[in-house]
Order: C-alpha cells, then structure tokens, then sequence
C-alpha cells in the first residue's frame, strides 16, 4: 500500500487525499489549522456564521461539482436553471440584466448583449464582435499569456465604459485582477469555457450553508471514513529526501504532495524540484480581496446577489439564511471587493463611510434603512495574482523529484485561483501520485483520523 502525506487542508489537499485513499493508497493528511477548508471557510460572530469570502461557482465547475457530489453536499448549493445576473448603478435608476436564453452557445448571449442598459448602442455592437474575437483566442499558447487582457480588449475596439460595466463585472471578480493587470490567457479561459463554448456553462451557483459546513465539516467526515489520517494543527516546516521516499518530522512516506500556497512551497521544495527561476513565488505574487459585512435592520435586497457598476462596489450578496442567525426582519449583506490592492489597508471607519452610502446608492430600499453592524474580513494573500506571463511561474502537479507532487489553484491548472482551478489541481497531483512508479511499500502503520477541528476565532480574520 503506498503511503502518501497531503500537506494542506484546503480544497486541492482534501480532493487530493479523497482522490487518493479512494485508489487504496494511505493518507495522511497534514493542516496547519485547527480546521479544514482552507480559503473557504467560516467564523462565528455574535450567533451568525460568517464567511471568510462570497465563493460563487458555474455549472462548468464540473471538477467542483464533482468534488461536492464525494463530500454528500451537493444538495446544500443552488445552481441557478438559468444565468441570470441584475447589474445596478450607483448613479442612474433601474436595473440591467446580463441573462441567457435557451439558444445554443455563442447565440445564447445575443440579445442580453444587443440590450444591456449601461452600454450605448454603439458599445453593445462592439461588446458582441469582441466576444466573438475572444472565443477565438488561443488560450493555451505562450504568447497569449504575455499578452495583458486589458491590452487586448483596447485593440477589440471596447473602450472604457464596456470595460467598466461588462467585461471587468465579470473578470474581476473571476480572475482577482483589473484587465490591465491580467493575463489574456486565463482571461480567455473563463470567457471560452464560462460564457462562450457551452450555453448553461455560466449558470451561477452559491452555497446555501456556512462554507465551513460545505467543505471543512463535510470533508473532515468524508475523509475520516475513507481512512485518511486527518491532522490539525499540524504545521510541517521541512520534508527531506530518504532511500525511495520522504520523511516529514521522522515519519516515512511513499509521496508528499504539497498542497499549500506558492511561498510555503518554495520555502518546502528541495533544491531542484522545479524547474522555475530563482524568486519564482515572489514574481507569481498574490492579489488581495475584501469584504464587508453589513446588517440592515430591515430588507434591502430582494435578490440572492446584485453587481455593481458606477459605483465602488462590485458584488453585493444577501448572506442571511446562510448566516443562521439575527432577527427574521433584518438583513445580512456582505460586499465582496476583489483585486483590492487599494482598499486591503484601509482603515474599517473609512470603508464604512465610503461603502454604506454607496450601498444606499445602488439599494433603494436601503436609502433610509439602519446599519445595526459594520465589520470587516481581509484576505491579503487571497489568490495568486494572473499578470500576463504569470504562466512561467506554475508549475505542473509532478516535480522533477520521485514522488514529490504539487497541487493548488495556483498550479499549471489553465485556470484563475477559483474553487474549480483547486480542485482540478487536487486531481492533477492525485493522478501524478497513481500513474508514478510504485515506491517499496512502506511498513509504517497505517494513518489514524485526528479530532474534528474547532472554529478559528473571528479576531483572526476580522477588523
């Protein structure tokens, strides 16, 4: 039986582990928190459950899916029957809707284009022949990934305000990143395969439970059951290289695949290991996200979500069944601001006087509606940041070591740090495990599961 530590217990750690303990390999896996889930995971304040971040999902996130189906979660989410997203400004009345119609892909989007209020006639011609041109793009090649998507858009004739209010509504938030400052390639990525190549492939989907229900809680059971030695607080500072394995703090294993963030790999990978330039984690870099969290003591919002534009909000979401908590009458609603390299040291009192008003802006019913909380979640190395050229940085799942594997959503995946690029970069490292040589087995006693996790506090995550 080939043992195999999983160092990290975010989403690419735990699809990995599963991944693994299902073909009969034994695991262990290693988490330096007290709990798993990674990014996505939830805190208690004041009777609500909290999420760290507004984690959405498409129905392309086939891997994603997948992976709830193995944790027995799937009937905790909503998948929208068919994409619908209101778009609001903060200047002028009304709303505008960017929804699909039953036709075929790419005629699917045609007249939320041809109609789409906040852009002029002109500028609704031009967004259709530029959706055209970008599924067109090669998104695999080199030069593509040194191209900026910013830079692309300019020559595909979409000026600033059709960057503003259609292509950066949904790539900000998609790839953590203003078009300027993004790869074309990833960029390409999430329109061909979420827009463009399949009609329902955009469907936007959210959980209805705290994350930390959705992924930590469920995966700690799921992978107990399946034999994966589970183990918190576990931080690993070192791996080292034996006869035909690896060793982590004295104990023996076939393969380690890490699973943790771009710099902790580089500060665990031999010399060696990857094929990438000396300072390769620092230049892949990390882009920050946001978020506020506001209760209003009254209804403001009669929709799951609403996007933003002329407005210093992006995506604004009624988290109050999820929450679990407050009085039937008030709402939850928490403002997810990503690529927020401007606003992820900016003072909490400073943010509440420039993002409630604007709340009230974009929300006609909140214009007179109370604000009985206001608080803060920071994310300050949420993602990896997709610069153009970025793809030089990620490496692929399998190293030039024996049985040293690498997984995370910032991995060779094709795709922006999202929940289905960790995922798919768990199956990858899993899959690189499998189809590598069988090491000697190991006599090592089998993994045993830990304690289930306790809840970080909220004065780790919440200003």
């Amino acid at each position: 039986m080939r043992r195999v530590a999983v160092v990290g217990g975010g989403l690419a750690g735990i699809t990995t582990a599963l991944r693994l303990a299902d073909a009969g390999c034994a695991v262990v896996l290693l988490e330096g928190r007290p709990k798993l889930g990674g990014l996505t995971h939830s805190f208690e304040r004041d009777g609500r459950w909290i999420d760290n971040g507004q984690h959405v999902f498409l129905r392309c996130c086939t891997s994603y899916l997948g992976l709830l189906d193995r944790l027995g979660v799937r009937d905790q989410v909503h998948l929208q029957p068919r994409l619908d997203v209101p778009v609001r400004s903060g200047v002028h009345p009304g709303v505008g809707r960017i929804r699909r119609n039953g036709m075929p892909a790419p005629l699917h989007l045609g007249p939320a284009l041809a109609t789409y209020r906040w852009l002029s006639v002109g500028e609704r011609v031009a967004a259709v022949r530029g959706a055209l041109a970008m599924g067109r793009v090669d998104r695999t090649a080199a030069e593509t990934d040194a191209q900026s998507f910013g830079g692309w858009l300019a020559a595909h004739g979409q000026d600033a305000r059709a960057v503003e209010a259609l292509w950066e509504l949904i790539g900000i938030a998609t790839l953590n990143a203003r078009a300027d400052d993004a790869s074309l390639a990833v960029a390409a990525t999430v329109f061909q395969v979420g827009l463009l190549e399949k009609s329902d492939a955009a469907d936007i989907g959210w959980s209805l439970a705290p994350l930390q229900q959705l992924h930590g809680e469920a995966a700690a059971h799921a992978l107990t059951a399946a034999g994966v030695g589970v183990r918190l607080r576990a931080r690993v500072r070192g791996i080292e290289a034996v006869d035909g394995g690896w060793t982590i703090e004295g104990e023996r294993y076939d393969d380690v695949v890490l699973a943790v963030p771009p710099a902790e790999a580089a500060g665990l990978l031999p010399d060696g290991a990857v094929d990438l330039p000396a300072g390769w984690a620092e230049a892949l870099g990390s882009s920050p996200i946001v978020n506020a969290h506001v209760v209003f003591d009254r209804m403001v919002l009669d929709e799951p979500f609403v996007a933003g534009v002329d407005s210093p909000l992006q995506w604004v979401f009624d988290r109050t069944v999820q929450s679990g908590g407050g009085d039937r009458d008030e709402q939850y609603i928490a403002v997810s601001l990503s690529a927020a390299d401007e606003l992820i040291d900016t003072p909490v009192a400073e943010l509440r006087d420039v993002l409630v008003p604007a709340l009230r802006q974009l929300l006609p019913a909140a214009a007179d509606a109370h604000v009985k909380e206001f608080f803060v979640t920071r994310e300050r190395q949420a993602t990896f940041r997709p610069a153009p050229g970025s793809g030089r940085f990620r490496p692929g799942a399998t190293t030039a070591l024996p049985g040293l594997h690498l997984a995370g959503a910032w991995t060779a995946t094709g795709w922006p740090a999202t929940m289905e690029g960790a995922v798919r970069s768990g199956e990858a490292a899993a899959a690189s495990v499998l189809h590598a040589p069988a090491a000697l087995p190991s006599s090592a006693p089998s993994p045993s599961a830990a304690p289930s996790a306790s809840a970080l506090s909220s004065k780790d995550v919440v200003s």
